[in-house]
């Protein structure tokens, strides 16, 4: 083992980081927490009220106007584009999505004009459609992270990474610390929550190495990203998967593989000018009480745990693959892998059972809002049918469209959408423009590039979000700007990549 380091430059002395302001800390504090998973609802957002007020406006009035089209306008119609129209500006201006799918479902109803007989058979049916099982992937696979937590799986995933690649030096610790959280977050398949466990654990390793807390940042955001980018039952990849009709090693080669190649690489350059960057200052790093840590909690089954996660995890991903499974199959391989994962641990039936609960409660109000979302889909597929009207007004016009041009700027419409929503964005996206790009001889491949980046490409930048304040709370940092160029120095790359793999594919 080498000997640890100073947390601070010899001849620093070592400075606490100045007091955060409110905000900063009641940011640091969500981040803490788990962005994604905490409070009942995972999509509320604040908002001043002013903003609440706009809202408000915009909400009732795009409800009155689709009412009046309801008595007014023949079906199929273009103003069954409305309610997706509504839906995002309300998105965008900062509307709880839950709420703002709500609205926008209503006014589908209203430019309709159906019984509200045949508006209950439409919920009925899309609870056993395709985007609500997506929801409930989100929610088992948030019931899976709680198994993994209270059985120390987690924590040895992390520790075992650690002790794999050594802390010889400050190169092999960037690399330890990205490699964990990637291979956490992927296998959680939520960012915030894996990074919340893993932060404890890697911490005091960085600390001791000397790293600031923004470089610290940096590895964290970057390695969680590419693993996000490669879980393989995360709800927007399992969205991808199903848009695209690929299996997921197709995935991997021409979508989520050459992201996370590309993130680690610029990582291992990106992360040493961040530290050169920062340590200037003299005020990043982290303290002595920082570095030391605090005990690791004892699970003494986490081995045996672990390693029936992992030979399962594997085994379900393969299966996967051979057999071509649909979006059902994770259905089954998640509380397969709660399960198994727990009896090994040592977990009793009703502690598994009580975990599943605890951790998938946590997420609720996605499964609510894919399924009012499935039920807005099938009511402008079945009754507005404005993407009929639209083929067969503008058919000629797109059929002479190149598919470049055309993947591309679907591909940079998906940043218009909301970080954190990724598997929503998906659907919505696939939904609205699937048909028309394949119209356009879009291929499968190209297809997967156009909706990975559409629904990840907003984690990087150009604009703060939640995975990166998560980030940025959780290494302890106060600094949004550094967290900022870090996305940025991946995201422009990364454009520049899947653009020339678009050429080549369209």
């Amino acid at each position: 083992m080498p000997t640890s380091r100073p947390t601070n430059p010899p001849g620093r002395a070592a400075k606490r980081p100045e007091a955060a302001t409110a905000p900063q800390e009641k940011e640091r504090e969500n981040a803490s927490s788990g962005d994604e998973e905490s409070g009942g609802n995972a999509y509320a957002v604040g908002l001043s009220p002013l903003r609440r007020r706009i809202c408000t406006v915009v909400a009732l009035l795009g409800l009155v106007f689709s009412a009046v089209l309801g008595f007014t306008v023949d079906k199929p119609t273009m103003w069954g584009l409305l309610p997706i129209l509504l839906y995002a500006a309300l998105c965008l201006l900062g509307m709880d999505l839950v709420v703002g799918t709500i609205v926008a479902l209503v006014s589908a109803v209203f430019i309709a004009g159906k019984p509200p007989t045949a508006v209950a058979e439409v919920l009925g049916t899309s609870l056993g459609d395709m985007v609500t099982m997506i929801g409930l992937i989100i929610v088992l696979g948030a019931g899976v992270g709680e198994i993994l937590r209270v059985t120390g799986v987690a924590d040895m995933i992390v520790s075992a990474i650690m002790r794999l690649v050594g802390e010889r030096n400050r190169h092999m610790v960037t690399l330890g610390v990205m490699l964990a959280c990637l291979v956490l977050v992927a296998s959680l398949g939520t960012l915030a929550g894996a990074l919340a466990i893993a932060a404890p654990i890697l911490i005091p390793i960085t600390a001791r190495m000397g790293f600031t807390r923004s470089a610290t940042a940096s590895m964290m955001f970057v390695g969680g990203c590419a693993g996000l980018a490669l879980a393989p039952f995360a709800g927007s990849n399992v969205a991808i998967l199903t848009a695209a009709d690929v299996n997921y090693l197709t995935y991997l080669r021409v979508g989520a593989g050459p992201l996370a190649v590309l993130s680690i690489i610029l990582a291992m350059i990106i992360v040493p000018w961040m530290q050169r960057r920062t340590a200037a200052t003299g005020t990043d790093f982290y303290t002595a009480e920082e570095a030391a840590g605090t005990a690791a909690k004892s699970y003494p089954k986490a081995g045996r745990a672990t390693a029936a996660f992992v030979l399962l995890l594997v085994a379900s991903v393969v299966y996967a693959t051979i057999t071509n499974a649909g979006t059902a199959f994770p259905l089954l391989a998640l509380p397969l892998l709660a399960i198994v994962t727990g009896y090994a641990g040592g977990l009793s039936s009703v502690d598994i059972a009580t975990g599943m609960y605890r951790g998938g409660s946590k997420l609720l109000s996605i499964f609510l809002l894919f399924w009012l979302l499935a039920a807005l889909f099938m009511i402008i597929d079945q009754w507005l049918k404005p993407y009929d009207v639209i083929l067969d007004t503008f058919g000629t016009q797109l059929s002479h469209m190149a598919g470049f041009p055309f993947a591309v700027a679907i591909g940079l419409l998906g940043w218009v959408g909301v970080p954190g929503a990724t598997a929503a964005q998906v659907v919505l996206l696939d939904k609205v423009f699937g048909g028309i790009g394949a119209s356009l001889g879009v291929s499968a491949s190209a297809w997967v590039i156009v909706l990975l980046w559409a629904s990840k490409g907003d984690t990087y930048g150009p604009f703060p979000n939640a995975n990166m304040i998560g980030a940025m709370g959780l290494a302890r940092s106060q600094n949004m700007r550094n967290v900022l160029l870090t996305g940025w120095l991946v995201m422009l790359p990364a454009c520049v990549m899947y653009a020339i793999l678009l050429a080549v594919m369209t």
